[in-house]
């Protein structure tokens, strides 16, 4: 007995030197220039580490190669985490077995590749058993906005993605894409946590999700990736924040804060997507679950404060193309949707986008057990077609519902508590989402020596700066200026020799109103460029002085190359013969600029050879439009020659919200009559998703005109007083046209 125990304490002891030993061989290495990092990654054996020194490391491409094991990875890593910058030309490609990347952060540059973290080398090697964690890709955009990229592209197998902070992109392509193109990259069984997606801005056109997984063209494979608690934080990108594009996907415990948006199942089977939860705090065209495809689960998820409608509402279920194109809609079959919470949710959209194409409705699913209750008393279901094939069951609302659905709801006057967890739940009820769930925190997610952003910098936010008339004195007051900052301007004559570029949040007030007044001697005043946003406040804006040349403005964009979203507000101002020579317009964007917000209130414009607002760039037909909202409220317009507003979003994409147009109190005389006027209107508006002219008097001036594409747009033009009857065509519909044109009076001058 005693011999065995020796024997025993003998054995431990040489397995506990052995350790000692192998753990031993894990070597560290600081490397500080790229060739160093060149040199020794090659060497690395399993454990080692390799530490890019602190400080900016410009255009450097990293290739990080290896084979660990699963006890000794082999990892990359930042000597202080969040001290390394990759800035330029950089990007990190990882291909071989067991690496791990943490502690890096990107910005102030772009990848001059397609990803700017790729899990693989090439289109062969790829990356298995590996991890990316605690790293930072912040405004890490290409200056062609057009111009596609991944900020991560996940291939490969067995790879996890984590604690990770991205926000800012503002170039077209996915944020994460989760890539299937090979068979060694389908059946990953990949994961995706506690990451902070930030603010993605409105991209404005198709090509602004934040996370997706496959493609069309794979969406019939199994992926088995795992998306858990994640924060995704304003983002905005497109109608799909996540698009689901292939099969057997796990998507739990997410947070969706004021997100515009869906998550979408795109494409791809027998997807479970529970435990979300989705906060829209009544913010525009915020969604929730738009559900597509076979064998779907979605359960206890919970939706609060969503407005969106149509592909983008609070929930959404399609209809499908019968024996559809692996690349369109497929029918809705066997989808369970059970024990969810929505809540104060405007739009629960049914056999969604039925028409002629779409005509596959639901079929075999239920709809169980869930909680509807919006405190406004308003039923929120929309059926576009016949959803018998939905079984409804056991659901409780605090309103009647729709009677073709009516059956499987109780009516009953509920009371909701907020508890702990931040949800809402009816008082003595067990229903919708169980209350175990606990949302994600946007402080649990990314790296925790990273702060979150807190987006874009808001007006007169900033210092005071009084400026006096003097030579260049407002052009180097704006040089001068910090970001948010608002420039009072004395009474007397500023004029304006040099253009203002506009690259910073800035306000421009006259300290009494009117009494500061602004010459143009260029061919524009003020140019807004990445980054930049611009309030005009009681100024007099004269055109007298400008070069006697066409085509003049008193703001515009970048011509081109625009990546930042930008905003202007011009209230309270006079801008005044703006007729030196023809086409002189207000505003004019340039191509790929765009605008989140353009707003005009109460302004007096007199003697305008041009435009007001020129947002009519994107002529290409590819779903691009200029600005998301154009506002004009209590304005007079007198003598405008070309259009108040020309505003136009062509081609037939379905993927975003705007334009919105919204006029409302605005006096118009003598507007649209220019003989260089092409669209011979006072209002030219294509393609607008979402029109409200409201109680305008337009005299002497030439018709509203507004021509319908695609998304069903909702047009209301009512109760103005006209000079001419109104326009309205469906360019891609038969039937008369959809908009409300109730309450107008026609009255000829």
């Amino acid at each position: 007995m005693v011999n065995r125990k020796r024997l025993l304490q003998k054995s431990f002891s040489i397995i506990a030197i052995s350790l000692i030993s192998f753990a031993s061989n894990a070597a560290e290495f600081l490397v500080k220039t790229p060739d160093a990092f060149k040199s020794t990654v090659n060497n690395l054996k399993p454990g080692d580490t390799i530490k890019l020194a602190n400080g900016t490391w410009t255009d450097f491409e990293i290739l990080f190669t290896g084979k660990g094991t699963k006890e000794q990875p082999i990892t990359l890593t930042a000597e202080t985490k969040g001290k390394v910058i990759l800035s330029g030309l950089s990007n990190l490609r990882m291909a071989g077995k067991y690496l791990v990347v943490s502690g890096l952060v990107f910005k102030n540059g772009y990848t001059p590749s397609s990803e700017v973290i790729a899990f693989r080398k090439n289109k062969t090697e790829y990356a298995y058993h590996s991890r990316v964690t605690e790293t930072v890709i912040e405004d890490y955009s290409n200056p062609d906005k057009q111009e596609s990229d991944y900020w991560v592209g996940i291939y490969g197998q067995y790879n996890r993605f984590d604690q990770n902070y991205l926000a800012g992109k503002r170039n077209k392509g996915v944020t994460v894409a989760v890539r299937l193109n090979s068979k060694d990259s389908q059946e990953n069984h990949h994961k995706i946590d506690h990451n902070y997606f930030g603010p993605r801005p409105i991209f404005g056109s198709n090509g602004g999700e934040t996370l997706r997984i496959g493609t069309s063209h794979h969406s019939l494979t199994d992926s088995f990736t795992l998306v858990e608690n994640n924060y995704f934080d304003r983002c905005n990108g497109e109608v799909e924040i996540i698009s689901v594009k292939s099969g057997k996907n796990h998507l739990r415990n997410n947070v969706f804060f004021e997100s515009r948006g869906t998550l979408t199942m795109r494409h791809g089977n027998g997807n479970i997507i529970e435990g979300n939860v989705f906060f829209g705090n009544g913010i525009d065209h915020t969604g929730g679950i738009r559900v597509i495809n076979k064998d779907q689960i979605i359960r206890n998820n919970y939706m609060e404060g969503l407005t969106g409608y149509r592909f983008g509402s609070g929930f959404t279920v399609m209809n499908g193309v019968p024996n559809s194109p692996i690349n369109r809609y497929h029918q809705v079959e066997n989808a369970l949707i059970e024990n969810n919470s929505i809540i104060n949710v405007e739009h629960i959209q049914l056999a969604a986008g039925s028409d002629a194409e779409r005509s596959a409705v639901p079929i075999d699913s239920k709809f169980q057990h869930n909680l509807v209750f919006n405190e406004n008393q308003k039923q929120p279901f929309t059926l576009f077609d016949d959803v018998s094939g939905i079984a409804f069951s056991g659901n409780i609302s605090n309103t009647k519902v729709l009677a073709e659905i009516d059956a499987g709801f109780k009516v009953e006057s509920i009371k909701l508590e907020r508890a702990e967890n931040g949800l809402l739940y009816p008082v003595g009820k067990s229903i919708g989402v169980d209350k175990s769930l606990t949302p994600i925190k946007k402080s649990q997610t990314g790296p925790s020596w990273y702060d979150k952003v807190v987006g874009e910098t808001e007006f007169a936010s900033g210092e005071v700066v009084n400026v006096s008339p003097g030579g260049d004195a407002l052009f180097n007051a704006v040089n001068s200026a910090n970001d948010g900052d608002v420039i009072v301007l004395a009474d007397g004559d500023y004029d304006e020799r040099k253009v203002i570029v506009i690259d910073k949040t800035l306000s421009i007030k006259s300290e009494n109103t009117h009494k500061a007044r602004l010459s143009v001697e260029r061919g524009t005043m003020f140019e807004i460029a990445d980054g930049g946003s611009l309030t005009l406040d009681g100024v007099v804006i004269n055109g007298k002085n400008s070069p006697d040349s066409s085509g003049n403005s008193v703001v515009r964009t970048k011509k081109w190359g625009m990546t930042a979203n930008y905003r202007l507000v011009v209230k309270n101002s006079v801008i005044e013969d703006l007729d030196i020579n023809h086409s002189f317009h207000f505003f004019v964007s340039g191509n790929g600029a765009f605008a989140d917000d353009i707003s005009l209130h109460n302004n007096k414009f007199t003697n305008v050879t041009g435009d007001i607002l020129r947002l009519d760039r994107e002529l290409e037909d590819l779903g691009i439009y200029n600005a998301e909202y154009v506002t004009l409220t209590d304005n007079s317009f007198d003598g405008v020659e070309g259009a108040l507003v020309k505003l136009y979003r062509g081609g037939s994409d379905e993927s975003t919200f705007g334009p919105h147009l919204n006029m409302t109190n605005n006096t118009v005389n003598e507007t649209g009559n220019g003989k260089r006027n092409k669209s011979k209107s006072s209002l030219y508006l294509h393609g607008v998703q979402v029109t409200h002219v409201h109680k305008n008097e337009l005299s002497n001036s030439a018709p509203i005109i507004v021509e319908h594409t695609v998304g069903e747009p909702i047009s209301k033009i009512t109760n103005n007083t006209l000079s001419q009857e109104i326009s309205v065509v469906e360019l891609r519909v038969s039937g008369p046209h959809t908009a409300d044109l109730s309450g107008n009076k026609i009255s000829k001058n």
